[in-house]
């Protein structure tokens, strides 16, 4: 058991440092793990989701004394993020999650480009606030519960996309994810239950370790190589995605 927990540890700590750094991919990741090893979708976005309310907890924290929350945002995101986590939650007992995955990618990485495209021109962010929120948190949070991860990728991704100040949106979309993922790991927890704990215990354990550090990265890092990280990181993973689904 403990070999098992020492191992999920390395993964949950590696996922939260590339996640609170960039804002995303450690649902991604820890689910590709599990899927893996041959885990089913439905149980492994409930122990991928039962790990994350730790490590977004402890992210959110770390990025909130860092000063990178806007609270504005958060409630913005937050709500209507749980609404879509929930609802996603329900449908994944009785619906196969892989079928949209590549359209969710071919997306993503669209904005990916986007991204790129913008850093590489040189990045302006916008002093307004970002347009959309609700529709995007709740899109966001429907996805994150279908596919095992996904609300950084989309709701990260689309906010800096749209100019505002990356920290902000990593900060904040880290900090929201802790309120979505309660709600996802809640409503599993009513509908398959949770099991495969050694599992869960060491995501939680690694993540929860690499939680200041990212919070600290993301604090000190230009706003240019943040959004060539994220650009880069999305891109890559949308890519693999549609090519493993063809």
């Amino acid at each position: 058991m403990w070999e098992e927990v020492l191992t999920f540890a390395a993964v949950g700590f590696a996922a939260q440092l590339v996640d609170g750094a960039i804002g995303m991919a450690y649902g991604v990741t820890s689910s590709s793990v599990l899927l893996s090893l041959g885990v089913p979708p439905a149980t492994t976005s409930a122990c991928v989701h039962a790990a994350e309310t730790f490590t977004t907890a402890a992210s959110g924290v770390s990025h909130w004394r860092f000063g990178n929350i806007d609270f504005r945002l958060l409630r913005r995101l937050a709500i209507p993020g749980m609404i879509g986590g929930a609802a996603g939650a329900y449908l994944l007992t009785n619906l196969d999650g892989a079928l949209i995955k590549p359209y969710i990618s071919a997306y993503l990485l669209v904005i990916g480009v986007y991204i790129l495209i913008r850093a590489l021109r040189g990045v302006k962010e916008r002093t307004d606030e970002p347009k959309h929120v609700a529709p995007l948190g709740l899109f966001g949070g429907f996805v994150d519960s279908i596919g095992g991860g996904g609300w950084g990728p989309i709701v990260t991704t689309s906010l800096i996309g749209q100019g505002t100040t990356p920290r902000i949106v990593i900060g904040t979309v880290s900090l929201a994810e802790f309120f979505v993922t309660a709600t996802i790991s809640a409503t599993f927890l009513f509908t398959i239950g949770l099991d495969l704990f050694p599992i869960i215990l060491g995501l939680v354990i690694g993540g929860v370790l690499a939680a200041p550090l990212a919070a600290f990265v993301a604090r000190h890092l230009p706003a240019k190589v943040i959004m060539l990280m994220v650009g880069t990181v999305i891109v890559g993973l949308s890519l693999r995605t549609i090519i493993m689904s063809l």
